[in-house]
């Protein structure tokens, strides 16, 4: 029963992180320069 319950709120975290970075793509964020076109030299989409 343990194993099931720990199962089940990984899921839940890894589907709210790629939620989360889904969000952050749709915004204009992305991993590579955080949103700071400055910092990638302007190669943000």
């Amino acid at each position: 029963m343990g194993t099931i319950i720990v199962g089940g709120i990984l899921v839940v975290v890894v589907a709210l992180i790629i939620r989360s970075m889904i969000k952050d793509k749709k915004a204009g964020k992305s991993l590579q320069c955080g949103g700071d076109c400055s910092h990638c030299k302007g190669h943000c989409e």
